[in-house]
């Protein structure tokens, strides 16, 4: 059975690691989706999907890369068109895992069950507050895998994130 996981990872932090892990114990192979693909780096959206990506693939180990494939999806202004659009980038899948209303909405008029995410100390892990804690210097590396901590140390996320 194969599943889907879209999410905007901006950056790919332990909450992210814990739902990919979370939606691999209900699957064989899982798609990953890395939404708002299309969408210039920006203050919301600073990593582009080649940059998720990477944080992704050297934050898990080779027995996850097995089982999983990542997708680019991008973002449309109509919700219709958005998941029939997924359906042209992504293979058939059976199971979508999304704490998105729209989302579950949108694929229970489907034959595709949807799987809610349990969050994982979604207090301190969410992009948002990660990205606030580079910016303003205060401890985030604990919060992120190692992979996403590399990447992130190596492109300067500081200034990055400042410049944007």
């Amino acid at each position: 059975m194969n599943g889907l996981l879209i999410g905007r990872f901006q950056p790919f932090h332990l909450g992210h690691l814990d739902a990919l892990q979370f939606a691999l114990s209900k699957v064989d192979k899982l798609w990953v989706g890395l939404g708002s693909s299309n969408l210039p780096s920006q203050k919301d959206n600073p990593f582009s999907a080649e940059q998720r990506k990477e944080m992704i693939l050297s934050s898990i180990d080779e027995t996850i890369k097995e089982k999983i494939s990542i997708y680019f999806i991008p973002d449309l202004d109509n919700h219709i068109k958005w998941i029939e659009k997924i359906d042209t980038i992504v293979p058939k899948f059976d199971i979508i895992f999304s704490n998105d209303d729209l989302t579950k909405h949108l694929y229970s008029k489907r034959s595709i069950q949807v799987i809610t995410i349990p969050f994982f100390k979604r207090d301190k892990l969410s992009g948002t507050h990660i990205r606030e804690l580079i910016i303003s210097d205060q401890k985030w590396d604990d919060l992120v895998p190692d992979g996403s901590k590399i990447f992130l140390e190596k492109i300067d996320a500081k200034n990055y994130l400042k410049n944007l």
